[in-house]
């Protein structure tokens, strides 16, 4: 597809990063030239320089061919303007990233008065991504499949689990347990294993089934399930807000430290039910005097990185069970494993993320069949889920029938809301969804998966 970014921040470049890779012809609309100049000698894409709203510099980037124009920049209100624009020259469809919370509940009304297709708010996305790992405290990132009936959950396997040094196939899970082991992290390294597969202390795992299931299977091999109830949050912008929406019930006591005075005003109308802090929650003794040792979950969503990495270590040191880390910088992420912290967010991260799906869901009218994406292992492997259409090959076969590409595994089958962890009998019928695990990344429909 004929894709037009406009701004190359690092939001920008990590999308023309991810796009080219993918196939598609990119062309980034920016201001700054260093930047614009830097990303087309790295990047294998098309470079115009000047304020994406302008017509004449849309149509300088050929919008009005374009099948996609992507508005990142950091202005709200210039990327709908810039999506206004290319409607109006005729691109097919557009994207905004919009993330003030003032305009959350107006997100319909802009998507029919712009004409936008979708539109992506970074730290509310972030924040959904929070609240599912502190479901799950054990994991590490938690991902949805088939509208939340599936989940991919990270974990890393405890030092003294009894699942070390045994193969897949030797490991007992309940009886009838709809959960699956689809990948496995290993020095950096992404494997799809199979029955004789056998985990190592140190792995990574990742396990796809119902949340249930998965929870019971984390805790029979060692995980610790404790239950989250009270969260600490450094950081009250737009990310803190949006999270302390979501875990706004009686299940959470929520605590926010924030810097700023007047922000701190904003939150307390905003938040009742939340307890605001004005300090700041770098230093050491506020923490601690806030009950940061009594605390469930520590969460440091402050807009620097460096914080908010010192703060997570200074939790883990103070024995909070789930730490959880803001970082906006994508070179720091490799860095977190080796601090010893838990989970780590990115809003630009997770960004490019949702809109790579929906580009992958854009081409399911032009015939591919990828309805959902997730990247595992630093993105050397990938979930992808499919929709089985008429056109797939070997419908009504067993699996044991067909032969599958390597590294490739059939992880879960959604059929009529029914969940599947599949056997060698089972089979893909029509209008099941059906979630692939790979280590390759030239899957573009259900039927690249077949050897023949």
């Amino acid at each position: 597809m004929n894709i037009v970014i406009v701004g190359d921040g690092k939001v920008g470049y990590a999308l023309s990063e991810q796009l080219n890779r993918e196939g598609h012809d990119i062309t980034v609309i920016d201001n700054d030239r260093k930047t614009l100049n830097e990303t087309t000698e790295l990047l294998d894409v098309m470079g115009v320089r000047g304020n994406g709203a302008s017509r004449l510099i849309q149509i300088e980037a050929g919008v009005e061919d374009a099948d996609l124009l992507i508005a990142a920049t950091s202005g709200d209100e210039l990327n709908m303007i810039c999506c206004l624009t290319a409607k109006h020259l005729g691109c097919k469809n557009t994207i905004a990233r919009i993330r003030n919370p003032e305009y959350m509940h107006q997100l319909d009304m802009f998507k029919e008065q712009f004409g936008l297709s979708m539109v992506i708010n970074p730290e509310q996305e972030a924040a959904r991504e929070i609240s599912r790992v502190i479901k799950f405290p054990s994991a590490v990132k938690v991902d949805i499949f088939s509208k939340g009936r599936v989940e991919l959950v990270e974990f890393r396997i405890p030092p003294d689990s009894p699942v070390i040094d045994k193969r897949l196939m030797d490991i007992r899970f309940a009886r009838g347990s709809k959960i699956l082991i689809c990948a496995v992290e290993r020095n950096g390294q992404a494997h799809i294993p199979n029955g004789p597969f056998i985990l190592r202390k140190g792995d990574t795992i990742y396990l796809t089934g119902t949340g249930h299931a998965i929870t019971n299977f984390i805790q029979s091999i060692g995980g610790e399930l404790h239950r989250i109830r009270s969260v600490l949050i450094v950081g009250g912008g737009r990310l803190g807000y949006y999270l302390a929406r979501l875990l706004g019930d009686k299940r959470y006591t929520i605590k926010i430290i924030e810097k700023d005075g007047k922000r701190c005003e904003e939150l307390c109308d905003s938040l009742p039910d939340a307890t605001i802090i004005h300090g700041d929650g770098s230093e050491q003794d506020l923490l601690e005097s806030e009950g940061l040792a009594n605390a469930d979950a520590f969460i440091a969503l402050t807009g620097i990185d460096e914080e908010n990495m010192i703060m997570s270590m200074v939790a883990k040191k103070s024995g909070v069970p789930k730490v959880i880390t803001k970082v906006n910088r994508f070179n720091y992420l490799d860095m977190m494993d080796t601090m010893g912290i838990d989970s780590v967010v990115s809003p630009k991260m997770s960004t490019a993320v949702q809109i790579t799906q929906y580009v992958r869901a854009m081409q399911n009218t032009l015939g591919s069949g990828v309805n959902t994406l997730h990247h595992l292992v630093d993105g050397k492997a990938e979930a992808l889920e499919f929709t089985v259409g008429a056109h797939i090959r070997h419908l009504g076969e067993t699996l044991e029938q067909i032969r599958l590409k390597k590294n490739i595994l059939v992880g879960v089958i959604v059929r009529s809301g029914r969940v599947i962890i599949p056997g060698g009998r089972d089979v893909l019928m029509r209008g099941d969804s059906v979630v692939v695990i790979t280590n390759t990344h030239n899957i573009g429909d259900l039927n690249d998966i077949f050897e023949d």
